[in-house]
C-alpha cells in the first residue's frame, strides 16, 4: 500500500516521509483554564471532560516549557534514543490566554532545538486576530499545527456535551487558520449519547470538504467524577464493543479523504479513571486487531471517497 504496511494514512507514515524519522510528542501544560470552565461560555465544561481538562497525560503547569520539556524527553529517551519532537500543549484550551503569555510559552518550545514542530490544542471560539497573527509568524520559524475540538456537527449532540459554540465558528476558525498557514488537525468523538452511525459519518463528510489537514477519532470514554458518568449511571445509553467500533472505523477509514492525515483512530483514557468502556485499555490489541480487520476486507483509506 502506498502508506506502508498500514492501510491508512498514518501520522507515523506523514512525519517519517516528511522529516526522514520518527517524531515523538511531548505533551505539555500551558497553565490555562476554558471559557467553558471559567463562566464566558459555562462553568462546567465539556460533559466528557476530566478535571485535567483532557490533559490527563500533560505535563505539570508548576514546570517551565524548558522544564517540562526536559522531563518529558528524560522519560521517553530511556526507552531509545530519540532526536525529534512534537511540542503538544495539551490541557485546557491553549489559546486562552493574553497573546503576550502565548507568545512566551510557545516560543520557549519551539526554541528548543530538538522540537521540530508545535502543537496546539484549542477551541474554534478562542482565535482572535492576534492570537492569528502569532500563530502566522511561529509557522514561519517551526511548523504549527493546531488542533481543534469539533467531536460532532450535530447541534443537539453538541448541545448535550456542553460544547459552548456553533458549526459556523468551527467552519470560520477552520477558514482563518489556513489563510494564516496553519495547518489544522480536528478530534472527533465517535459514539457520543445518542449518535447514529449515520450521524458519525455526516461529521466525517463534513470534514471531508473542509480544509483541514489531519482527523483525530476517538471513542467515547466515560471518565469518573465527570456529568458523562453520572449520565451514564442515570440513563445508559450504547457504548460499543472492540468489533462494533472496528467495523465503525473501516467504515470511516474508507470514506476518508486519501491526503488527510489519521492523528488517532482509538485512545487509552487513564485508567484509574475509565468506568467504560473498559476494553479500550488495551490500545495495541484494538490497533492490530483493526489493521487484520482492514487487510481481511481489503479495505483502505479512500476507498469509499467520491469527492
Amino acid at each position: 500500500m502506498r502508506w506502508g504496511e498500514k492501510r491508512y494514512h498514518s501520522l507515523d507514515w506523514e512525519l517519517k516521509h516528511t522529516f526522514g524519522e520518527k517524531i515523538y510528542k511531548i505533551t505539555l501544560n500551558g497553565g490555562m483554564t476554558c471559557p467553558n470552565r471559567d463562566g464566558r461560555t459555562g462553568t462546567g465544561g465539556c460533559i466528557f471532560c476530566s478535571a485535567s481538562g483532557s490533559g490527563d497525560f500533560a505535563g505539570d503547569a508548576s514546570l517551565s516549557v524548558t522544564e517540562q520539556l526536559a522531563r518529558g524527553k528524560a522519560e521517553l529517551q530511556k526507552k531509545r534514543p530519540i532526536r525529534s519532537y512534537i511540542a503538544y500543549f495539551q490541557a485546557f484550551t491553549n489559546t486562552y490566554a493574553p497573546v503576550e503569555y502565548l507568545e512566551k510559552i510557545f516560543t520557549e518550545a519551539i526554541s528548543d532545538p530538538d522540537v521540530r514542530i508545535l502543537s496546539i490544542a484549542t477551541r474554534p471560539d478562542c482565535l482572535g486576530q492576534d492570537v492569528l497573527e502569532l500563530l502566522a509568524r511561529l509557522n514561519r520559524i517551526k511548523p504549527v499545527w493546531v488542533e481543534l475540538g469539533l467531536q460532532t456537527i450535530h447541534p443537539r449532540t453538541a448541545e448535550l456535551i456542553r460544547r459552548g459554540y456553533p458549526l459556523k465558528t468551527f467552519d470560520q476558525a477552520v477558514k482563518d487558520l489556513r489563510a494564516a498557514g496553519i495547518t489544522v488537525i480536528v478530534h472527533v468523538i465517535l459514539f457520543l449519547p445518542g449518535e447514529t452511525e449515520e450521524m458519525m459519518l455526516q461529521t466525517l463528510e463534513h470534514l471531508n470538504r473542509a480544509d483541514i489537514q489531519g482527523i483525530k477519532l476517538q471513542l467515547l470514554h466515560i471518565l469518573k467524577g465527570t456529568d458523562l458518568a453520572r449520565l451514564y449511571e442515570a440513563e445508559p445509553f450504547h457504548v460499543p464493543d472492540m468489533d462494533e467500533y472496528i467495523r465503525l472505523l473501516g467504515r470511516c477509514i474508507c470514506m476518508l479523504r486519501p491526503d488527510l492525515v489519521i492523528h488517532r483512530l482509538t485512545g487509552d483514557g487513564p485508567k484509574d479513571l475509565l468506568t467504560a468502556p473498559m476494553w479500550t485499555g488495551a490500545k495495541r490489541t484494538v490497533l492490530n486487531n483493526l489493521h487484520g480487520y482492514l487487510k481481511e476486507n481489503d479495505l483502505w483509506q479512500g476507498k469509499e471517497y467520491h469527492g
